[in-house]
C-alpha cells in the first residue's frame, strides 16, 4: 500500500511540474503506460493472498483513477496556455494601415461602347455579336462587294485562306442578322466589336480597330429617320448643341451612301486647331441600305427599305476625350489609362 501512494504521489508531482504538452505525455508513459510504474503494481497482486487482492486492486484503481483526472486538468490548463500563446503570437495590430489595392479602371473605348449600347438599347435596338474570323460571304458578297469588286481594294484585308478573313467591318455581322431574320420585319441592331485592316500605324491610323454598325430594316424607313437618329446620337455623345450635316459618299452597302459630320464640340462650328477651321468634324458613314443588299438576304425591296451606319469607336474617344494618337489605347500605359478613373 505504501508503495502505491508512492507512485501516486510522484505522479502528480510530475504532473505538476510540466511545462508542456511533451512533458506531460511523457508522464502519462512513466505512470500509466503498460511500463509504467502504476500500472506495474498490478503484476504485484500474484503475490498476495486471495484477502489481500481485492482491497490491493481497489487501491490501485483508485490511484489510476486519481492521477488520470490529474493528467485530464494539467492537460486542459496547458492546452489553454498553449493557445493563448499562439493567439498573441499571432494577433494583428488592426490599428496598422490596409494594403492599398488598386482597381483597375474601364478602357476609354469600352467606355464608348457601352455609352453607345446604352443609348441605343433605350431606343429600343438590340446588340448582335459576330466572330472575327469571318467567311467572306457575310464580310464582302453579301455586303454587295462580289470577288474583284474595286470596292475591295478600299479595305486592305488580312486572309487566313481564300475564303477566312479577319473581317474589317462590322457590316458582317449584319448580314449574318439579316440572314437569321429570313424576311421578317423589323430590324433594329447595332454591333459594335473589333475590326482589323492591313494598315502602317501611326497617330491616326491602326491595323486594329473597333467599330459599332447600326442597321435598321421596316416600312417606310426613309432618310430622314437616319438622319433623326444620327443626330439624336451626336447630341448625346457631344453635347445638346450638336449640329449633324450629311455630304455625298460611296460605299457598296448603302445607296445613296453619305459622309456625316458634327459641328465641333472645342469651337461650336465656329472653326477651330480640332476642325482644322472647318467648323466639323467626320464622325461616320451611313446610308440608305442597297436594295440588292436587301433581296440577296431574302427581303423584298419594294416593300422594305432600311439605313446602315458605322462609327469608329476611337474616333468617337478621340474627339470626346481629346486624345491625339489612336496608338494610346493599345500601348497599355498605366499613365494613360488610369486618367479615366473619373469617367468610371
Amino acid at each position: 500500500m505504501d508503495q502505491i501512494q508512492q507512485a501516486q504521489e510522484e505522479a502528480l508531482a510530475s504532473i505538476a511540474a510540466a511545462q508542456n504538452l511533451d512533458a506531460l505525455q511523457q508522464a502519462r508513459i512513466a505512470y500509466l503506460g503498460k511500463k509504467g510504474s502504476i500500472q506495474a503494481l498490478m503484476s504485484r497482486m500474484k503475490d498476495l493472498s486471495k484477502e489481500e487482492k481485492p482491497a490491493f486492486g481497489q487501491k490501485v484503481n483508485l490511484c489510476k483513477q486519481t492521477v488520470t483526472e490529474a493528467l485530464e486538468q494539467r492537460e486542459a490548463k496547458l492546452q489553454s496556455a498553449a493557445l493563448g500563446q499562439q493567439l498573441e503570437q499571432e494577433r494583428i495590430d488592426i490599428t496598422l494601415p490596409g494594403d492599398n489595392l488598386e482597381a483597375g479602371t474601364v478602357h476609354p473605348l469600352i467606355l464608348v461602347q457601352q455609352e453607345i449600347e446604352d443609348l441605343f438599347v433605350g431606343m429600343g435596338y438590340k446588340i448582335a455579336e459576330g466572330p472575327e474570323v469571318e467567311q467572306d460571304v457575310y464580310n464582302f458578297e453579301l455586303a454587295n462587294i462580289p470577288k474583284d469588286h474595286p470596292a475591295r481594294d478600299m479595305q486592305d484585308t488580312f486572309y487566313i485562306d481564300p475564303e477566312t478573313l479577319l473581317r474589317t467591318h462590322t457590316t458582317a455581322i449584319q448580314m449574318r442578322e439579316l440572314e437569321k431574320a429570313k424576311g421578317g420585319l423589323p430590324i433594329k441592331l447595332i454591333c459594335p466589336g473589333k475590326v482589323y485592316r492591313r494598315d502602317d500605324d501611326d497617330a491616326t491610323h491602326s491595323h486594329q480597330f473597333m467599330q459599332c454598325e447600326g442597321l435598321v430594316v421596316g416600312e417606310h424607313i426613309t432618310l430622314a429617320d437616319l438622319k433623326g437618329t444620327l443626330e439624336f446620337m451626336a447630341k448625346r455623345m457631344f453635347g445638346e448643341g450638336r449640329k449633324i450635316r450629311f455630304r455625298p459618299s460611296y460605299f457598296p452597302f448603302t445607296e445613296p451612301s453619305v459622309e456625316v459630320d458634327v459641328s465641333c464640340h472645342m469651337c461650336n462650328g465656329k472653326g477651330c486647331p480640332v476642325c482644322k477651321y472647318t467648323g466639323w468634324i467626320e464622325i461616320l458613314g451611313a446610308g440608305m441600305v442597297h436594295p440588292h443588299v436587301l433581296e440577296m438576304n431574302g427581303f423584298d425591296p419594294d416593300k422594305c427599305s432600311g439605313f446602315a451606319f458605322g462609327v469608329g469607336l476611337e474616333r468617337v474617344a478621340m474627339l470626346k476625350y481629346g486624345i491625339d494618337d489612336i496608338r494610346n489605347f493599345y500601348l497599355n500605359d498605366l499613365r494613360f489609362l488610369k486618367t479615366f478613373d473619373r469617367f468610371d
